[in-house]
């Protein structure tokens, strides 16, 4: 998801997704609905998606609060595992062409729908055409493109017809990209790429828009669906693998106060909760606060056709005065990891190593430097004064405060009177598209677990490049590493993008993202994908 958003990110720094105010029975103890208790021997899970699933469509949902919905309730033909590698789903098994370029997979003979319906290749076929057609306008079709002749059908210059995904029989579907992508089996366990019954979506184009028509083919069945309230999952007896899965049902409320969580955590009425941020030292010196990864930052970023940063020394300079660490640790106090480079930590490489220890710190607090560097470059472009910088952010506390806290380290290391600007949150991102604003708060969440997706966005002309930033060699570096099938020679071309991405400077990063909660600790197995959705196929629950 390009989620350069201003509403998900403040969710991600005070632990909530809070963009909508539940309704008022949503904290209401679902074990006590009716009157009555769930089954003793019923496996419960009680969880919070905080607000009202933007769709359960699987292209159109294309957020957390749908994505962690949508992976429990469907299956693509593949799944992260617990270590977020993916593993044969839908698809039992597949074959690659020599080239590198055409997937043949072949779909289990015991996949359903959960209506019984047999789930075919065709299936697939009409989803995937379907999540690329222009006239539904998926915010997520972009992730198809790798297909051959998605891009074209997409942007209206080419047909459905010419994109290159097939149904060979009842049981094989066949897909040929544009070139060899070494991330393709981890780029279709996301939504974008589940099938869709066609026969029920045909019939019913709202098919997934409530729990009485909703048909999927995951771990789980959805049951129920209170708009804006919560939601039920049931176990999918029809899903070839529901064997192994112990979790009878779950109840989703939608709960955007951080505080009104944690009192249901504590009562036991949920058994996960986020951190309330004026709780967070007390609970992290508890120890009971869990920290997982997330595959995203927190981040500014320079405007380069605008005075004075179309200047690389004077970028760079306003980047070396920014104490990443002082930030992480007297303002966001999540113990979050300070960023010195753009792509996450949690991202091997073709050796197994990870590819932010590897690549290194390349844009660290030095103030010495950042001195030298303005002084350099006001030389270089004839000025006496600095022109008046603004530091435009979208209007949350969140991004008021670490706008607060990052404006006198300006003045402190480089003598200079940064200007403040708030920006109401619905038009922030078109003016930031429209390089309206000199300097500006952003972040970036991976959509795939790969470091292309976060690198990628830079390229001249990108829709989220939004810094009016152009390199060529950088430019060079992206596509080609996106044709080359030698993961070692991908991953070099990658690690040379991103030291010239952070040696240019239309960016400096603050921090990374984590995942911070408390859970019960009689439940086991849940997994939390550094992508940003839960994962409950494999969870349990003691008695």
């Amino acid at each position: 998801m390009r989620k350069y958003l201003s509403i998900f990110l403040a969710t991600l720094l005070i632990f909530v997704l809070a963009a909508c105010t539940a309704n008022e029975d949503a904290g209401e103890d679902p074990k006590d609905e009716d009157g009555a208790t769930e089954e003793a021997s019923e496996k419960v899970l009680y969880w919070n998606n905080s607000i009202e699933p933007t769709s359960f469509d699987p292209p159109v949902g294309f957020d957390a609060v749908s994505w962690s919905g949508l992976n429990n309730l469907m299956e693509g033909l593949t799944r992260l595992d617990e270590s977020h590698t993916p593993q044969p789903a839908i698809a039992e098994d597949w074959d690659v062409s020599e080239d590198g370029k055409t997937y043949t997979f072949h779909i289990r003979e015991n996949a359903k729908w959960s209506n019984g319906d047999d789930l075919k290749a065709s299936d697939f076929v009409f989803a995937w055409k379907r999540a690329l057609d222009p006239e539904l306008a998926a915010s997520s079709a972009f992730l198809g493109y790798l297909i051959e002749g998605a891009e074209a059908y997409n942007s209206g210059t080419g047909s459905a017809d010419a994109v290159a995904v097939k149904a060979v029989d009842d049981k094989t579907f066949e897909v040929t990209l544009t070139s060899p992508q070494a991330y393709f089996l981890n780029i279709i366990s996301l939504p974008t790429f589940f099938p869709i019954n066609e026969k029920v979506a045909t019939e019913n184009p709202e098919w997934f828009a409530e729990a009485e028509s909703f048909v999927g083919n995951g771990p789980f069945n959805l049951t129920e669906w209170e708009h804006d309230s919560h939601f039920v999952m049931e176990k999918n007896d029809q899903y070839w693998d529901a064997e192994n899965v112990k979790i009878d049902k779950i109840h989703w409320a939608m709960v955007d106060d951080p505080n009104t969580e944690y009192q249901m955590y504590q009562a036991g009425e949920l058994d996960s909760s986020n951190i309330p941020p004026e709780l967070s030292e007390q609970l992290f010196e508890e120890g009971d606060v869990e920290i997982v990864d997330q595959a995203g930052l927190y981040f500014y970023r320079f405007n380069v056709t605008k005075e004075p940063f179309q200047n690389k020394n004077i970028r760079k300079a306003f980047a070396l005065a920014v104490d990443q660490q002082q930030i992480v640790d007297y303002v966001t106090k999540g113990k979050e990891e300070p960023a010195y480079g753009f792509v996450s930590p949690g991202f091997p490489d073709a050796n197994g190593q990870d590819f932010r220890e590897t690549s290194g710190d390349l844009l660290k607090t030095n103030v010495e430097e950042a001195k030298e560097l303005l002084k350099k470059g006001m030389e270089e472009e004839g000025y006496e004064t600095l022109p008046e910088v603004t530091l435009t952010y979208s209007s949350t506390e969140t991004h008021k405060v670490m706008a607060e806290a990052i404006q006198p380290m300006f003045k402190e290391v480089l003598g200079v009177d940064v200007k403040l600007q708030s920006v109401e949150s619905s038009v922030f991102s078109e003016e930031q598209t429209e390089l309206k604003y000199q300097l500006s708060r952003s972040s970036f969440l991976n959509d795939f677990a790969d470091p292309i997706n976060s690198l990628e966005s830079f390229q001249t002309g990108h829709s989220m490049n939004r810094t009016g930033w152009s390199n060529a060699e950088y430019d060079k570096l992206i596509q080609d590493a996106k044709k080359e099938s030698d993961e070692a020679k991908r991953f070099e071309m990658l690690y040379q993008a991103e030291k010239i991405l952070m040696d240019e400077a239309p960016i400096f990063t603050v921090h990374f993202y984590n995942q911070t909660f408390l859970q019960n600790e009689a439940v086991t197995g849940v997994v939390r994908h550094p992508v940003g959705y839960v994962e409950f196929k494999w969870a349990d629950k003691a008695e």
